[in-house]
């Protein structure tokens, strides 16, 4: 406890490495894109619904809507926004999605105190190292397979840490910052059969964010609590500790930052699927091949991922189905992972059928996300790519470049091409940004 909240009390006046303040620039704008798209599909117009009805005094914008209100409630309905879909980044060896909660909770309490850019991307760095961490201590696979949250629990104490840094914490508060987080700590890993992804959206984005944004301003308003919350009789690991190793949450804390472990997806898709979407990319790079060629597909990856993503309902969490439309198309947009015409397309479901997923224990235990596709042609050609470090994650990372042309994707739809490039420029700028509520002409409806 000592170690943690010196650490988040210090946050804000952190000099970042300039790798990692480059990196939060890119997690950013992605994030960003994630929820001003995501503001247009079903969670995120139920959010915007939501934060419209309940009011609130007018500190924090509800992005892709003209609704200002509390920072609680634009953190929720931006956390919802930010998970709406499967676009967002994800550290999927931690099994945690940081930046849609993270980025929603951070940018509420920046917009509420009228901070600037340096003070948001000190305050996600945090964020994303306590999100991690605390996954990391609860056991990850083994915690998620009691039937907890990994991606609610380290959002909720990720998005507390990004705010309490931007509200100015000191040690002290610290302690009662993750005394509230921790009595707010919730989330059960059922959303896996949620059909529509709104209370998933919830669940990763919209109730950790909200929840660590209660924590902060109860705490910066003066609320104490408990000291240690971590240690003792009837404490966080003595109630969640039959998986846990309470050492990782801060081996090596401030030595090395896990938003530089965090993955970027390529493609705006469910991040188990991203390594077999790069594996039949390059074969068709490599070999010219086409749907009309194959007469059946070998995926394999590793055994959580391939629970995850088997013959789901939802196109973009589908693995079969994605597959098809890569192989059809040549390549997977937005646009194509989210048209349900193509999830009654004959043509699509007849290739489907002739993909088959396999789970790979020995693929689970790397330290990359890795797949292996082996596509059998019509001719009787067997056609194997082994991606072993997909573009994106954290062993072989997205460009700035990469980067942007992704946000463009997504957010040219929803603010048009002018507003959509002052946004990218104000990001790659955002310590220039005084005050974030500048951004809000770039976010609003």
């Amino acid at each position: 406890m000592r170690t943690l909240s010196a650490y988040i009390a210090q946050a804000g006046r952190q000099r970042l490495p300039a790798a990692v303040r480059e990196r939060a620039k890119l997690h950013l704008l992605d994030t960003l894109a994630a929820m001003l798209s995501g503001s247009r599909l079903l969670p995120g117009r139920k959010a915007i619904e939501f934060a419209a009805a309940q009011g609130g005094k007018p500190e924090a914008c509800v992005i892709g809507s003209r609704v200002v209100t509390s920072a609680i409630t634009a953190a929720l309905a931006n956390g919802m926004h930010g998970h709406s879909d499967e676009t967002d980044d994800t550290y999927y060896l931690a099994l945690v999605h940081p930046g849609c909660s993270i980025v929603p909770a951070a940018l509420a309490m920046a917009e509420r105190n009228r901070a600037g850019g340096t003070a948001l991307l000190n305050a996600m760095v945090l964020g994303y190292d306590v999100c991690a961490r605390v996954s990391k201590a609860l056991g990850i696979e083994r915690f998620r397979s009691r039937g907890h949250s990994t991606h609610s629990f380290g959002g909720i104490f990720g998005s507390a840490a990004a705010a309490g840094a931007i509200a100015g914490v000191n040690g002290d508060q610290a302690r009662y910052l993750l005394s509230y987080a921790a009595q707010q700590a919730s989330g059960l890993s059922c959303w896996a059969r949620d059909t529509q992804h709104i209370e998933k959206a919830f669940d990763f984005g919209g109730m950790p964010a909200r929840n660590g944004v209660t924590a902060a301003l109860m705490v910066a308003m003066g609320f104490t609590g408990v000291e240690d919350v971590l240690s003792g009789d009837r404490g966080f690991f003595h109630a969640f500790g039959a998986t846990a190793q309470p050492a990782r949450l801060v081996a090596g804390l401030g030595r090395g930052f896990e938003i530089m472990n965090t993955g970027i997806k390529r493609w705006p898709v469910g991040y188990p699927i991203q390594a077999p979407l790069d594996a039949v990319s390059n074969i068709i790079a490599a070999h010219g091949v086409g749907a009309r060629d194959v007469e059946r597909v070998v995926v394999t990856i590793d055994d959580q991922g391939a629970r995850t993503v088997n013959a789901r309902k939802m196109a973009s969490i589908n693995i079969q189905h994605l597959v098809a439309i890569m192989l059809l198309d040549g390549e997977v947009t937005f646009s194509s992972s989210h048209d349900e015409r193509r999830v009654r397309d004959p043509a699509v479901l007849r290739l489907r059928e002739r993909i088959t997923l396999e789970g790979s224990e020995a693929l689970g235990r790397t330290k990359t996300t890795q797949s292996i596709v082996e596509v059998v042609t019509r001719r009787g050609e067997r056609l194997r790519h082994h991606t072993r470090a997909v573009r994106g994650s954290a062993a072989n990372p997205m460009t700035r470049e990469e980067v942007a042309a992704k946000a463009r994707d997504l957010l040219l739809p929803v603010i048009g091409r002018a507003r959509t490039e002052r946004l990218i420029a104000t990001v790659w700028g955002i310590e220039r940004v005084r005050d974030l509520r500048a951004l809000r002409p770039l976010l609003r409806a």
